[in-house]
């Protein structure tokens, strides 16, 4: 069925007729698989990726270089070269090496330098704001913890479009039901027309009997007709979802038919403990949930750097020098090896202080409240995930007494309308009595097709209440033989 749909070549030519059920399973796993929805939402775990790296971007070394000369009228005024190489870390803490050289009559004396340059290597360490917390280790946390929400939000999409598609092939499977029963019906009312003009013609029954029979064929063939477009309309609907692996628009082939609406075998009620494992499932799986959390995990981060902001911006810079460059070996043959000496430093300190700090309270402030906002929004979500899975569940349980109960209806509608056969072959009714009978005993039988149908939709609204296609299969689509 999977080579016809895809049109794989000399495989889906291959096929033969009797292959062509589409399984329930395997239409979610096409969907799934080759949906555009679906392939769309698979880009968000990459894109989250990429902000991590993006966010990693923050630690990366950097080498910097810059001069500036000057030279007016024959006279050479200054060269001033500044090199260096600078390393963030995790811990806050900047390593940097360089080399400068400042020559020139007019050079800036605090830029001066030998003519071999001075090379130096250091730490740039803040005592204050950025020692425990930064905005660099904030935001690749905070990316870490926006994974989660891609993901969650991957799989939000996915459920939704998993449970359309559900819902829509079951519709397809209860046309094709019904346009069954009302053909089977209408073959019904043809056989009885034909035998009772027969019976007319011969004397045996009045003509008003036969104007009868065909009324309630043609009736027949006119709901045939409607369910034939209700048909084509469902496999309209379920070829939206079908697509191949190029990304090309399927259509159900002509041959294509659902799985059966779930027998009587399958309809089982839910285990005692079911209810509780799934809801324990939902509060661990379901998208809803997982997408407040990062949210409160990424106000969290966030608090501790605006918490971080109102300490004082306290900076310090120490660099050990040498003269020349580092790596002329004709002045340092071992570079680096007893060439810096604490004797020759270069330190740098800064202090920055706002004294009524209130755009940094205010700030926080907002922040606290966005915690506070996210909490209220989480036990809300809980709440509602809560009572949708309860809601489903009770579904199924409804579901299940009515069934049961409209199988039994529909076994004493078919006696009905066999005890009014016999009655009508013993001449003790009338063809309005029988038709009558049969329309009551297909429209149970419709209602009963109906139900199947919903109680399929229902086990596919449990799982999707319980957090996706990850929840376990409860229903019929796990026993032996009907995957």
């Amino acid at each position: 069925m999977v080579a016809l749909l895809l049109g794989t070549g000399q495989a889906a030519r291959a096929q033969a007729p009797d292959t062509a059920a589409l399984a329930h399973a395997e239409f979610l796993a096409l969907v799934e698989q080759f949906h555009p929805v679906a392939r769309q939402a698979a880009l968000n775990p990459e894109r989250a990726r990429q902000d991590i790296r993006q966010a990693r971007g923050g630690f990366d070394p950097t080498i910097n270089g810059k001069y500036y000369g000057k030279q007016l009228k024959g006279t050479e005024y200054y060269h001033d070269w500044e090199t260096y190489l600078r390393l963030p870390t995790w811990f806050g803490v900047d390593v940097k090496a360089g080399w400068d050289r400042g020559t020139g009559p007019y050079i800036n004396p605090q830029e001066f330098t030998a003519s071999g340059g001075l090379s130096y290597v250091g730490l740039s360490v803040p005592l204050g704001q950025g020692l425990l917390i930064d905005e660099r280790r904030t935001a690749l946390r905070v990316a870490q913890a926006l994974a989660g929400l891609a993901e969650a939000e991957r799989r939000a999409i996915r459920n939704k479009l998993l449970l359309s598609a559900s819902k829509d092939y079951w519709e397809w499977a209860l046309a094709t039901e019904r346009l069954r029963l009302l053909t089977a019906n209408e073959l019904v009312a043809a056989v009885r027309f034909s035998g009772i003009r027969q019976r007319v013609l011969a004397g045996d029954l009045a003509a008003i009997d036969s104007v009868e029979a065909q009324a309630e064929l043609q009736n027949r063939q006119s709901q045939r007709v409607a369910a034939r477009v209700q048909l084509q309309n469902a496999n309209l609907v379920v070829s939206t979802y079908l697509w191949d692996d190029n990304g090309r628009p399927r259509e159900l082939p002509p041959q294509a038919r659902p799985q059966p609406l779930p027998p009587p075998v399958a309809w089982r009620p839910l285990a005692p403990d079911s209810l509780a494992a799934l809801a324990a499932q939902a509060r661990q799986l379901h998208p809803d949930l997982l997408k407040t959390r990062v949210k409160q995990v990424q106000l969290g981060l966030e608090n501790r750097l605006l918490l971080n902001k109102l300490l004082p911006k306290f900076n310090v810079d120490y660099n050990l020098l040498l003269p020349g460059r580092p790596f002329a070996l004709e002045n340092n043959p071992q570079p680096f090896q007893g060439g810096y000496s604490t004797n020759n430093y270069k330190l740098g300190l800064s202090l920055s202080q706002p004294i009524l700090l209130r755009a940094e309270r205010a700030k926080r402030q907002l922040n606290q409240l966005k915690l506070r906002d996210a909490t209220f929004q989480l036990d809300n979500d809980q709440r509602l995930v809560d009572n949708a899975l309860q809601t489903a569940a009770n579904d199924w349980q409804a579901l299940l007494e009515q069934l049961r109960l409209q199988q039994q209806a529909t076994a004493n509608y078919q006696r009905l309308r066999d005890g009014e056969l016999i009655r009508f072959d013993n001449g003790e009714s009338t063809v309005f009595l029988v038709n009558s009978r049969e329309a009551s005993l297909l429209s149970a039988r419709q209602k009963l097709a109906e139900l199947q149908a919903k109680y399929a939709q229902t086990q596919a609204q449990l799982r999707f209440a319980a957090g996706g296609a990850e929840a376990p299969t409860l229903g019929f689509d796990a026993l032996p033989g009907l995957k």
